[in-house]
């Protein structure tokens, strides 16, 4: 029965009796298929990335190959040698304008990158000290370490003392600085200005910047970690005998 339904299913079906006598040809040459409909005029499959130059020569592929290729825009770098100060008056010319260290710039940079992370609005002085011990090659943030005074715990009091910021907040790219970040690198300047602007200015600076201000999160988390008057003359001292190398 089985074998009578499928002959009966093969005579029933035209299609597979022409499948079956076209198998049972012998074929002089292999069998190929080639697309009828929109064929491609001498296409050419090289790719100019491989260092060929003659591109497809079909009009639709060649657009393509025009379209993907990314026209690269240089974008123009600034180097920053000067920190926002709340007194350009007090400086006349560029050539006795008081020039920030690279340590001191991206101290400020690590504090202000600390403050977006923090989702805080501002840059205070308790940025900038993390800044400080963030940047971590300078002689001021060996110091503090030295002291004690880790980013951890920096961090912790920072929280403490100022609170979380709102989950959803965010803070822009360069937060403000506040009255009391800004006096002290005000007072870093007029520090490097008093010493008759020799060298630049270094984190330490900074650091004695944020320890004058008495009122400051800055002064308040160092003093809770221990820093006193006695370790600011410490650096001061340091700091005056080495030119503010800051090596």
């Amino acid at each position: 029965m089985a074998a009578q339904s499928c002959c009966k299913f093969t005579m029933a079906n035209p299609m597979i009796l022409q499948i079956d006598s076209f198998s049972k040809q012998k074929l002089s040459s292999p069998l190929y298929f080639f697309p009828t409909r929109n064929p491609v005029k001498s296409l050419n499959l090289t790719s100019p990335w491989l260092g060929v130059d003659s591109p497809l020569s079909h009009d639709s592929s060649a657009s393509v190959l025009r379209t993907n290729s990314i026209t690269r825009r240089r974008i123009p770098i600034a180097v920053v040698s000067s920190l926002p100060t709340a007194n350009p008056e007090s400086v006349v010319a560029d050539a006795k304008k008081p020039k920030w260290s690279w340590r001191g710039i991206k101290s400020f940079a690590m504090g202000e990158l600390e403050a977006r992370k923090l989702k805080y609005p501002n840059t205070g002085t308790e940025a900038l000290l993390m800044g400080i011990l963030i940047e971590g090659t300078s002689f001021t943030s060996k110091f503090l370490r030295a002291n004690g005074i880790m980013l951890y715990k920096v961090r912790e009091e920072t929280i403490k003392l100022l609170g979380k910021a709102d989950l959803y907040f965010f803070s822009p790219e360069h937060p403000p600085l506040t009255e009391d970040a800004q006096r002290a690198l005000d007072f870093a300047v007029n520090q490097n200005l008093k010493a008759g602007g020799i060298g630049e200015i270094m984190p330490a600076h900074i650091l004695l910047g944020i320890w004058s201000e008495v009122e400051s999160p800055g002064h308040k988390i160092l003093a809770t970690l221990g820093f006193t008057d006695e370790k600011a003359k410490e650096l001061e001292s340091f700091a005056s005998e080495s030119g503010f190398l800051d090596e």
